[in-house]
């Protein structure tokens, strides 16, 4: 069966997101520099430059073939309404996950078609659903949970996450979203599997027990 994993970058005092984090103004609270600090080392992969069309060059390496393989173990992604809405605005017109994408939303939208293989789905029927539907599109690749820390949250709450592996960035935020609040007992338990060092972060890999 497929796995359900989370890949996302962390702040070194907790934090997925920095306070104020919305496009509709990326001064505030230095919100933009605080964002690029912690998300350096993927920006800098040879991999995700090309994903992003930002041209040559770029890191190889450990990190890179790991960027590498997160993608292409990805079938299907899940996120929430606010991680879409920020990236609606920002990303590429070929939006960089080439799988469909679950959104899970109050609000009733139709698929979201984009070139390159992504395709948004927007769910109302709650994060169980989602899962469901992300299992039959994935089939026997893996389903990332992308974010924000609220859908990562429910998502540990269910006990639905196989695998966390965490971007940790030698940034300090002091303040905005974290990823371990709001969880319910039983909460589930995770053991370390792998660490991997890089220039701009320390990557951390643990499954569940």
């Amino acid at each position: 069966m497929s796995k359900v994993f989370v890949n996302i970058g962390l702040s070194l005092d907790g934090y997925l997101a920095p306070e104020g984090m919305n496009m509709d103004d990326p001064g505030y609270k230095n919100w933009g520099e605080k964002w690029g600090a912690l998300m350096a080392w993927l920006l800098n992969q040879e991999y995700m430059r090309k994903k992003l069309d930002f041209g040559p060059g770029g890191e190889t390496g450990p990190v890179n073939e790991m960027v590498r393989h997160t993608f292409e173990r990805t079938g299907a992604n899940i996120m929430g309404k606010r991680m879409f809405d920020q990236g609606e605005v920002s990303w590429p017109e070929e939006a960089p996950f080439h799988t469909p994408v679950y959104v899970l939303t109050h609000e009733k939208r139709e698929p979201w078609v984009r070139p390159g293989g992504t395709t948004f789905y927007f769910v109302n029927e709650g994060p169980e659903r989602a899962l469901a539907l992300a299992r039959e599109a994935a089939e026997d690749r893996d389903i990332r949970i992308s974010g924000g820390a609220d859908v990562i949250q429910q998502y540990l709450s269910l006990n639905a996450i196989d695998e966390l592996e965490i971007a940790l960035a030698p940034v300090l935020f002091g303040g905005g979203r974290r990823l371990f609040e709001n969880l319910r007992e039983p909460v589930p338990q995770f053991r370390i599997d792998t660490t991997l060092d890089g220039q701009d972060a320390t990557h951390l890999r643990y499954i569940r027990k």
